[in-house]
């Protein structure tokens, strides 16, 4: 995987892992959903035969039981909107830079990834905390 395709990999696993979670928000147990996501793409990896995602999982989940807190998922989820929000805005410029020089074809590609960071932005901000 490259590196752009394994960002967006991460992006896609962070909200597979997270959009369950909206059920239990009030609940305050955002970081028990969090163990039964990781522990279930644990399981979909062993059944795929898949043993490094198998370990890099069971080290996630450990790490999970160990640190986390409602708060800092809360916190990260947050610095994650902060951070695709300064991505959409250099996508924003440089679509405006391709407009100023006029290359249709640029214009059109950036406006394909504008609009992909728009819709990562707005899965960001729709999960439920």
């Amino acid at each position: 995987m490259e590196g752009h395709d394994r960002m967006k990999f991460r992006t896609s696993l962070f909200l597979a892992l997270f959009s369950l979670s909206g059920f239990t928000h009030a609940a305050g147990v955002l970081c028990l959903q969090k163990e039964k996501n990781i522990e279930h793409e644990i399981a979909v990896a062993k059944q795929h035969d898949n043993q490094r995602r198998v370990n890099g999982l069971e080290r996630a989940l450990t790490e999970v039981r160990a640190s986390c807190t409602d708060e800092k998922l809360k916190a990260a989820h947050q610095e994650n909107i902060n951070a695709k929000k300064r991505e959409v805005a250099e996508r924003e410029q440089d679509l405006k830079d391709a407009e100023e020089d006029g290359d249709k074809e640029k214009i059109a590609k950036r406006q394909r990834k504008l609009q992909e960071e728009r819709e990562e932005l707005k899965a960001l901000q729709s999960a439920p905390w």
